[in-house]
């Protein structure tokens, strides 16, 4: 874990992607199929796995009515209260499923939806947070997680400047810098048209932070696209089988779809290199042979002063480059020197 921390505030293209894959309430109430999805996710090149933490009579009214992509791929008779009860997970089970993580050596994360939630997952061990889009509004529960100092990722679908300003005064008023926005569109899945990827570098410049992305498109070029941008954290919603019942599922990623995610990204971090301008060692050969040097148009007698008519450019650029010209025009020759000769500084007397 100091392993990522480290590696989000270290700049520059070359520094690694964290992956995580949103299992969200894509168990279905299932530990079975929780603990599978945890290995799948493992083998796809996941480093966490993210789970959520809520109970359905402190975060909704029962007469909430669903969102228009919950409509879509759940029950039509079920209310909102109730598709979010049945996906509960009881504190025994995040303690199980925490255990089975460390286990195989892959971080477990969860959203905590209240203060509660926030303060059961500290307890746990937890180690990153990761806010809901829906509660960059929340302040109170951002207060809490600002003043623990641990490490808080902060989506930020559905919200506008001001709304992100007002939070992330709180982690400043605790000193805590130990944050990072996470863009996002809170669509299920969202359109090509309304990625708006371009937030990301503002964000960062903005609010002087690192930055990553909760992808919610169809597919991942978004996610790879990111990581151009300067996005450090991958977050991609996670799933078995596209046609389980829940209302995440086909919006979210297969293993295998998430392991192609991941090598694509990590073939885009190889290409987009460092930012530092420098000749490659595959291209010295080239360089030595292509590059041009100063080389005598005539022959140039023993104590001749060599004067710059008397010199042009040809390859090969293993000699003196024209901008050295200088240490040797107005100089005597120590020696005869001939046509073509591409001369040496030691030729010349000083």
């Amino acid at each position: 874990m100091k392993s990522f921390i480290k590696n989000i505030f270290q700049e520059g293209y070359s520094s690694p992607v964290f992956f995580i894959a949103e299992i969200g309430v894509n168990h279905g109430g299932s530990i079975s199929r929780a603990k599978k999805m945890i290995d799948a996710a493992r083998l796809s090149g996941a480093n966490a796995v993210k789970f959520q933490t809520f109970l359905a009579d402190k975060l909704v009214l029962k007469k909430t009515p669903k969102v228009l992509y919950q409509k879509n791929t759940t029950k039509k008779n079920e209310t909102h209260f109730e598709m979010i009860k049945s996906l509960e997970l009881n504190f025994k089970n995040h303690k199980i499923l925490k255990d089975y993580c460390d286990k195989k050596k892959i971080e477990f994360m969860s959203t905590p939806y209240d203060v509660d939630s926030a303060k059961f997952l500290s307890k746990l061990g937890c180690k990153i947070f990761k806010t809901a889009s829906a509660d960059i509004v929340d302040l109170e529960l951002h207060e809490y997680l600002a003043k623990t100092k641990k490490f808080v990722i902060i989506s930020t679908g559905m919200s506008n400047l001001s709304e992100i300003e007002d939070c992330i005064k709180i982690y400043r008023k605790y000193k805590n810098k130990n944050f990072l926005l996470l863009h996002c569109v809170s669509n299920y899945p969202c359109l090509d048209g309304s990625l708006n990827m371009s937030v990301l570098p503002l964000l960062k410049s903005k609010f002087n932070c690192q930055v990553g992305l909760s992808d919610h498109s169809v597919g991942y070029l978004p996610s790879v696209i990111s990581v151009s941008l300067g996005a450090k954290v991958i977050e991609k919603h996670f799933t078995l089988n596209k046609n389980f019942k829940g209302p995440d599922h086909k919006a979210s990623s297969l293993p295998n779809e998430f392991l192609n995610m991941v090598k694509k990204i990590n073939e885009t971090k190889k290409i987009m290199g460092k930012r530092k301008k420098e000749c490659q060692p595959e291209e010295y050969n080239m360089r030595k042979i292509a590059r041009k040097s100063i080389t005598l148009k005539v022959n140039l007698k023993k104590g001749q002063i060599l004067k710059l008519k008397h010199i042009c450019l040809k390859r090969p650029g293993n000699g003196i480059y024209y901008k050295n010209r200088t240490k040797i025009i107005g100089k005597k020759a120590k020696r005869n020197l001939y046509e073509d000769y591409q001369p040496k500084l030691t030729d010349f007397k000083n």
